[in-house]
């Protein structure tokens, strides 16, 4: 089966869950990884996966570019996380800025406040061994592929990931997990990078409801694109759509635990 490992579900496109999961099921994609990004958006995806418990996976998040989160929200986020630890199947979406540090007055300074209040939260991850769903493209990857490191997480996956082929490659060493999106469909950049990731290291998204160009030009990002991007995997990796399935599937199950 494929699964939507990383999908904002709690966003207000997908209000009629019901039919965009029926949609996704006649694609093969028979589950989706709900990721939160703040605490009302955390509980909005604790609600859906206890509506949906058999197609909706819960993370919970605090989003590293969302700039208005405070210490506050941080603290109420690590008590959702100790509060539901044994019905989450990961911590995420969390990580690193890289985009709001453009408009920021001292991107220093909030590089690291967000490093610390990652730490935090890493450290949260490691105490109930829950695995970190991580938003940290492009140069954010290496302080965050250090902050894991250090804190001794042993499952990660860089979502929607974006950086440089070396940097990549120790993310791979380390036993980590990087993820690719429908832009792999139309992209070079992503065409590229499933060539230098491993089968095994690869899992699938859709960061929905975010908007593609090329053939999804206009339409509603929903679950039921993850087939879309497991055929064009298979496609560059010169295998049959259902060995690419079958191992990347593989790969999310033991990955979340489920």
């Amino acid at each position: 089966m494929i699964i939507d490992s990383h999908c904002h579900l709690y966003d207000p496109v997908y209000r009629d869950l019901r039919d965009v999961m029926g949609r996704a099921v006649l694609h093969d994609v028979w589950a989706v990884v709900g990721v939160g990004c703040d605490p009302e958006t955390n509980l909005r995806t604790l609600e859906l996966a206890a509506r949906h418990s058999k197609v909706v996976w819960p993370c919970l998040g605090f989003h590293p570019e969302w700039g208005h989160l405070t210490d506050a929200h941080l603290e109420r986020v690590e008590q959702q996380v100790m509060d539901h630890q044994a019905y989450i199947v990961a911590l995420g979406e969390v990580g690193l800025p890289w985009y709001r540090l453009e408009q920021a007055k001292d991107p220093a300074s909030e590089n690291v406040r967000a490093a610390a209040r990652l730490e935090r939260l890493l450290t949260l991850a490691k105490r109930f061994d829950l695995p970190v769903v991580l938003h940290a493209p492009h140069g954010a990857a290496v302080e965050a592929l250090s902050c894991l490191k250090r804190i001794g997480i042993e499952r990660a996956v860089f979502h929607w990931h974006k950086p440089p082929v070396d940097v990549t490659r120790a993310i791979i060493e380390a036993g980590y997990f990087v993820s690719v999106t429908p832009e792999v469909v139309y992209r070079e950049r992503d065409q590229k990078l499933v060539g230098q990731v491993p089968l095994t290291s690869l899992l699938v998204e859709t960061d929905g409801p975010w908007p593609y160009k090329g053939e999804f030009q206009g339409q509603v990002t929903e679950p039921w694109l993850a087939v879309r991007v497991v055929e064009m995997v298979a496609k560059l990796k010169g295998l049959p759509f259902e060995e690419a399935m079958i191992q990347i599937g593989s790969n999310t199950c033991d990955f979340f635990a489920v």
